[in-house]
């Protein structure tokens, strides 16, 4: 019997690698675990940015008030009105998954729509390229993919001098993580 609980058999997000496929959206209802709120002072080019250059879609909306939008499964937002915008986006951020054959399409189509908005594509010291989006409404997006995991990579030895390794590697204080 083995500690190690495989998180993805109940997450959305398939296993990281170049030829992983990015699961269907998600319309069904259920209780949000987790959901972002993101005041927009015009609703209407909101929603046709986060469609048209995230990829999310309208689930529902209460016409000028409210948009829930969502992408997979547990990847919600709801655009509500307000009568201003921040006019810079702040240090926080949201993040969502996506999958490595998705980030040139996503920055392809959030710069034909609002050609400043993209930072990136970046890889990261823990196996991600990740890039930033600049909503309309000035929400800090970012994009993130699960990069193949190479142990004998740097981001591997990174991952590994903060404790930690895949489970067939070296079992360690992980195993308390877990």
């Amino acid at each position: 019997m083995s500690d190690y609980y495989n998180a993805f058999e109940i997450s959305p997000v398939p296993d990281p690698g170049p030829d992983a496929v990015p699961p269907e959206l998600f319309r069904g209802i259920y209780g949000m675990p987790m959901f972002a709120t993101i005041p927009t002072s015009d609703l209407v080019a909101s929603v046709d940015f986060w469609t048209r250059g995230l990829g999310f879609f309208e689930l529902f909306g209460i016409p000028g008030r409210l948009v829930h939008l969502r992408r997979w499964a547990f990847q919600d937002v709801l655009l509500v009105s307000a009568e201003s915008a921040p006019e810079q986006a702040p240090a926080i951020s949201v993040s969502f998954s996506c999958v490595l054959s998705q980030v040139d399409s996503i920055v392809e189509a959030c710069r034909a729509l609002r050609p400043d908005s993209v930072d990136g594509p970046r890889d990261t010291p823990w196996n991600t390229r990740d890039v930033a989006v600049i909503t309309p409404e000035n929400a800090r997006i970012i994009l993130t993919a699960a990069k193949p995991f190479d142990p004998a990579s740097q981001e591997a030895r990174n991952l590994a001098a903060i404790g930690i390794t895949p489970p067939d590697v070296v079992r360690g204080d992980n195993e308390e993580r877990a």
